[in-house]
């Protein structure tokens, strides 16, 4: 069983974001796997025990993104790969990493991809649908439990509360959510070994693609902090007294009625 996972690079959960002029200050920040990746790394590593093969974590970022591919390796994925995008790209956007990521696949030999749902920066969950499309395999998204027999897999997945039994079949790409698995932290041990797992790093150029291939197809016209919520209000007196008051407020302060 061979299984590719993408991962992304993310800003800590508790880091704290600072914008100047409009740009995200990332110098100095704090950077870890998205949270989600985890589930997809942690599931492939599962199915890999399982079943025999080989876990390979993929990464499109810039060369900061070895120290998460590293962790990824030491988790228990067997090898990684980095295509670094600096040099090539300026602005990209979820397009440019599935085209990106679907060149690197095209021809490869795998059997199962998986991916993070969302990513919790930019939260589209566009990139594993994209990266499916491109390749003209068949994708499931949000999974929270993924049983492979053969050829055939039986997944679940969360819609809103409910639960969602799906039969595919392999080659597939799934999207991981939270409660599908819990991921499990790189031990000493793991640590040690990822510095000496491969760890392959490529440009636009291996893939034989051009800067015009991977153009975005959106633009980021503003980036902006929301703003600070005001502090609430308690009101008082009778009941009746209290509605009328909050009706009135929803009318002249909130505008919403």
């Amino acid at each position: 069983m061979n299984i590719c996972v993408l991962i992304k690079r993310t800003f800590d959960t508790e880091e704290k974001i600072i914008l100047t002029d409009g740009i995200i200050q990332e110098e100095g920040a704090e950077f870890i796997i998205n949270p989600y990746d985890e589930y997809a790394i942690e599931e492939a590593i599962q199915i890999r025990d399982e079943q025999g093969g080989e876990v390979t974590a993929v990464m499109a970022g810039n060369e900061d993104g070895e120290k998460e591919l590293r962790t990824a390796l030491a988790m228990g994925a067997d090898k990684a790969v980095l295509i670094n995008l600096e040099e090539d790209v300026e602005d990209g956007d979820q397009w440019t990493t599935a085209k990106v990521l679907s060149t690197y696949l095209e021809g490869k030999n795998y059997d199962l991809i998986l991916a993070g749902n969302v990513a919790i920066d930019g939260g589209s969950g566009q990139v594993g649908p994209r990266v499916a499309e491109l390749l003209g395999i068949p994708y499931v998204t949000a999974i929270t439990k993924l049983e492979i027999d053969g050829r055939k897999v039986k997944i679940e997945r969360d819609v809103e509360g409910d639960v969602e039994v799906i039969e595919a079949s392999l080659p597939l790409l799934v999207t991981a959510q939270q409660g599908l698995n819990e991921p499990r932290y790189p031990s000493l041990p793991g640590i040690m070994k990822a510095k000496r797992k491969p760890l392959e790093q490529l440009e636009l150029d291996d893939l034989d693609l051009e800067e015009d291939d991977v153009e975005p197809k959106t633009k980021v016209l503003e980036i902006f902090l929301p703003p600070k919520k005001e502090a609430g209000k308690i009101l008082k007196g009778e009941l009746e007294d209290q509605a009328k008051e909050l009706v009135s407020l929803l009318r002249s302060e909130a505008n919403i009625i």
